[in-house]
């Protein structure tokens, strides 16, 4: 390994760690992109995983996985072709119906989404949304809360995957029902708040079929040495608009045949 490298790994290491006392002290940074230029994809991965790290060793626990950036015009936005993914840790998950202090956010926002539950594991390279089918225990409707340290939400890819994928907090409904069987692609999905329609959607919006986008997960994972794991949540993207939350809202969503969720902020 050269000096530049150790350099490099020292300073993903310092920013991991600042990313982790933002969000450990709920404060905000300015765009690691505008005052480290050149920081890559890779980076952003390798301080995102640094972060994780501090909070495992904080005592929270690996529980799944989150895919990101699956909607077309989300990966011209911010100039990729490709998702990305996050962690998902036991102090971020929520049951449906539960009452989330707002005061643990600092500009949250809202994202509907399908979330698989794994009953086998999955290890790419090579894994196929017919083997994705076959590992899955049922799909469950489910919010993701997503948020960002970056201020403003001014980030690029590079900051957005730094900061776990912009990830939060997710909200899982209480029950689940076999992918096999229904049409994942036609899946309907209606987003309320305070009793006002804001969204809809449908399966197709992620990637062609949330499938896809866990078999992508695995497969992108693989190149790190990280299965997706049986019992783990995989949050498979939106299927609609991101919209704001604050204290006082209520939120609820239908998903086709599968079922609905719902939680306040306060």
């Amino acid at each position: 390994m050269s000096v530049a490298d150790k350099v490099s790994d020292k300073l993903n290491d310092e920013l991991g760690d600042e990313l982790y006392d933002a969000w450990k002290g709920n404060r905000m940074l300015e765009p690691l992109t505008d005052r480290v230029p050149g920081i890559t994809l890779d980076d952003a991965y390798r301080i995102q995983l640094r972060t994780i790290a501090r909070r495992v060793e904080a005592g929270e626990r690996h529980v799944g996985k989150k895919v990101g950036l699956t909607a077309a015009v989300v990966q011209k936005l911010f100039g990729v072709d490709q998702p990305d993914f996050g962690h998902l840790l036991s102090g971020m998950s929520h049951s449906s119906g539960a009452t989330l202090d707002a005061t643990r956010f600092i500009q949250p926002k809202a994202e509907g989404e399908i979330a698989f539950l794994l009953k086998h594991d999955l290890s790419g390279p090579g894994v196929t949304t017919a083997q994705v089918l076959a590992a899955t225990e049922c799909v469950l409707p489910c919010f993701e809360i997503v948020d960002s340290r970056i201020r403003d939400w001014k980030i690029k890819v590079q900051d957005t995957v730094a900061d776990n994928g912009s990830s939060a907090a997710f909200v899982i409904g209480d029950r689940g029902v076999s992918p096999r069987s229904l049409d994942l692609t036609t899946a309907g999905l209606v987003l309320e708040k305070n009793g006002e329609l804001v969204g809809t959607g449908a399966g197709a919006a992620t990637l062609g079929n949330p499938a896809n986008a866990v078999a992508w997960l695995a497969n992108a994972l693989g190149q790190y040495g990280i299965a997706l794991k049986a019992g783990e949540v995989i949050l498979s993207g939106s299927l609609s608009i991101m919209f704001p939350v604050k204290a006082g809202d209520h939120i609820h969503m239908s998903l086709g045949k599968v079922g609905t969720v719902s939680c306040r902020f306060a």
